[in-house]
């Protein structure tokens, strides 16, 4: 073999293995992927769900408290619920030994808004804890409205912007949406499941919102 060519074999090697180092590089400092609340059923799902959900007047917040739906339990560890969706909703997420959130990225789907303080994101519940109150969880056991405050199974439980969940307040698809206008699909499947699994009821007014955003997925 030539002095040349066994250079130029050596070289080749050289520039392979630097080539695979850098793209070991990018994959350890990358930022992982954006994730989520788990992926709701699809629209068509969605739309027969909605067909079977009972439509009735919305009840009373008559005897309503906060304190009914028990929250944020502890999932694992020294995590709770909340702590569990700062994670899972986030990028690049720090917790230290009591798992609070020390750093890391939040992306709020319902205003585009990106925040690095975890003081800045609420934990949205998709069906809030007063709207499954007046339909029909006010009739359940606190195991039950406990089950339903810290739902990580069902698309319930979502990392937003803090005054844009304060801002929806317990307000349903027929008064509030996302300002996003590319999420409200995602939104209405999302809340349409986890008014079905939970059986909760529907007004007309909500029926109607829901049925024609459903429409244009």
């Amino acid at each position: 073999m030539s002095g040349v060519y066994a250079r130029g074999i050596r070289r080749t090697a050289v520039l392979a293995v630097s080539a695979a180092l850098a793209a070991a590089a990018t994959l350890l400092t990358a930022p992982t992927a954006q994730a989520a609340l788990p992926t709701p059923v699809s629209a068509a799902t969605a739309r027969t769900y909605l067909t079977q959900l009972t439509v009735k007047a919305e009840g009373s917040s008559s005897g309503y408290s906060r304190d009914l739906f028990p929250h944020w339990i502890t999932q694992s560890g020294a995590c709770n619920t909340r702590e569990v969706v700062l994670k899972r909703d986030g990028t690049n997420v720090v917790q230290d030994s009591s798992c609070a959130a020390t750093s890391g990225k939040w992306f709020s789907v319902y205003d585009g808004a990106t925040w690095s303080a975890a003081a800045d994101v609420d934990i949205d519940h998709m069906v809030p804890l007063a709207e499954a109150w007046r339909s029909g969880a006010s009739s359940w056991t606190t195991s039950q409205r406990q089950s339903f405050a810290n739902d990580l199974t069902r698309p319930q439980l979502i990392a937003v912007t803090d005054n844009v969940n304060q801002s929806k307040g317990d307000q349903d698809p027929a008064t509030w949406l996302p300002s996003v206008t590319s999420y409200r699909c995602t939104y209405i499947r999302a809340w349409v499941q986890v008014k079905y699994y939970w059986k909760l009821s529907i007004d007309s007014a909500e029926k109607s919102a829901l049925q024609s955003i459903l429409n244009g997925c």
